[in-house]
């Protein structure tokens, strides 16, 4: 078990504590209960409905659902595993995975059946840990592509063809940096690319802020990290080194921040999570287009008074149009109460049965290739095409697919990273201060 990692678990406990975790979120598992937390809520219907399914094909079983906002989720999901109130299974993230793994609080899977070859490629393979056990069953995927206001794009003269035929270099930004920055407008009218812009009074950003992008830049910078050849790590997934030090990365970051300075890209100061977040600056009219997941595929097209569209994201140098191709899956704590109905329950989850009936809610892609084409006709049904987000993982002539990174310690790589992209985007910080983070990282990854 390893120090750093123990002690940010003890810390982030404390604070949990502090804050006070409900009792009744974490009440012990009857032997005819199975308690399961998530914490998206727009999927909290999806799966109630599975837990009826479940229910009745397993009488005497009853499922209790949990959903916790994003940041009260992980901090109580801690505690829980301290404190001995965890559920007996909760949605994963594959950036908790390695540190879950670490400290040996998930109960391997490997007896429940569960193939690479059941769900979307790669899906599977992430939750597979070092050693060689399987701790998550896939449950849902993302990818990421470019939403942008449709009478936005028509006024600039810009068409849906074309926005889905952009490419960029980090040497000029290509014609995507030309679109941006035709559709960036200051206060008096002016475009972007026109003589005369002010680029200090902006009143509609080309490209909204998504913030600083962290250590995965996930819907940020990683469309174009990942089209220009670059990866996280040495290894597809449990890699030794981060390799931020690359001149590759770092020329893709100084030119994606540029964008900022050229005032085409929304400022660092625009963007708040809570807030201001990228759809929110397209709503209100701030922003023209900006990259988001497919998980926000639903709050997109229901903003009032603004129609969206989405487009693939660039073609870089490498030739291809890349997006990082993201998935949850459901695991079952070590300490489970009931252990025995939470593999029936996992098991259920990861079906056919179970996915197709989420993806008929068409809020997320199931990761079942049959869950899938159940989501894309009920989103067909709510007028939206998803095409933006699905043919990137179906075409691998023009599209790559790129995995969120997966090694041990990945939050003291956000604790380093997240500053220190903050300084580059907010504060023109030069990239090659990015080396001695990138060192900081692999000598904690070292120990």
């Amino acid at each position: 078990m390893r120090f750093r990692t123990v002690m940010a678990l003890t810390g982030a406990l404390a604070l949990s504590l502090t804050a006070g975790c409900a009792k009744g979120d974490s009440v012990r598992s009857a032997s005819n209960t199975v308690t399961y937390w998530l914490w998206d809520s727009n999927q909290l219907p999806a799966y109630q409905a599975c837990a009826k399914g479940f229910e009745q094909q397993n009488p005497g079983l009853k499922v209790k659902i949990t959903q916790l906002g994003w940041g009260d989720y992980w901090t109580k999901l801690t505690a829980s595993f301290i404190a001995g109130t965890q559920p007996d299974v909760f949605t994963d993230h594959i950036q908790k995975f390695g540190q879950f793994a670490d400290l040996k609080v998930l109960e391997p899977l490997d007896d429940l059946g569960i193939g690479d070859a059941a769900y979307q490629p790669g899906l599977a393979a992430n939750w597979v840990g070092q050693d060689g056990h399987r701790y998550g069953a896939p449950k849902d995927w993302d990818t990421v592509a470019l939403f942008y206001n449709q009478k936005m794009a028509e006024s600039a003269g810009l068409s849906a063809d074309q926005l889905n035929s952009l490419s960029w270099n980090p040497t000029d930004g290509g014609t995507f940096e030309k679109a941006i920055a035709h559709l960036t407008v200051d206060k008096n009218g002016k475009r972007g690319d026109e003589p005369g812009f002010d680029k200090k009074h902006v009143k509609t950003y080309g490209l909204a802020s998504g913030g600083a992008g962290d250590a995965d830049g996930q819907t940020t910078w990683s469309p174009f990290t990942g089209s220009a050849g670059w990866n996280y790590t040495d290894k597809k997934r449990w890699g030794t080194e981060y390799q931020y030090d690359s001149k590759t990365f770092q020329s893709v970051i100084k030119w994606y921040f540029g964008l900022a300075k050229k005032g085409y890209l929304a400022p660092y100061t625009d963007y708040s999570d809570g807030a201001n977040p990228a759809n929110a600056q397209i709503a209100s009219g701030k922003a023209a287009t900006s990259f988001d997941g497919a998980w926000m595929i639903s709050t997109y097209y229901a903003a009032k008074g603004v129609k969206v569209g989405t487009a693939f994201t660039p073609a870089g140098p490498s030739g291809e149009r890349a997006t990082m191709m993201n998935g949850l899956a459901d695991s079952i704590t070590k300490k489970a109460h009931n252990k025995p109905g939470a593999e029936k329950w996992v098991k259920y989850l990861s079906s056919d049965e179970c996915q197709k009936t989420v993806g008929s809610y068409g809020i997320v892609f199931p990761a079942t290739p049959d869950g899938t084409d159940t989501a894309v006709a009920a989103y067909k049904k709510k007028g939206i095409d998803v095409t933006a987000f699905t043919r990137p993982v179906a075409d691998k002539k023009d599209f790559t697919t790129f995995s969120y990174p997966i090694t041990n310690y990945a939050a003291d790589v956000y604790a380093l990273m997240h500053p220190a992209m903050q300084d580059v985007y907010a504060n023109d910080a030069p990239v090659s201060g990015l080396g001695k983070t990138n060192k900081q990282i692999n000598f904690i990854l070292g120990q």
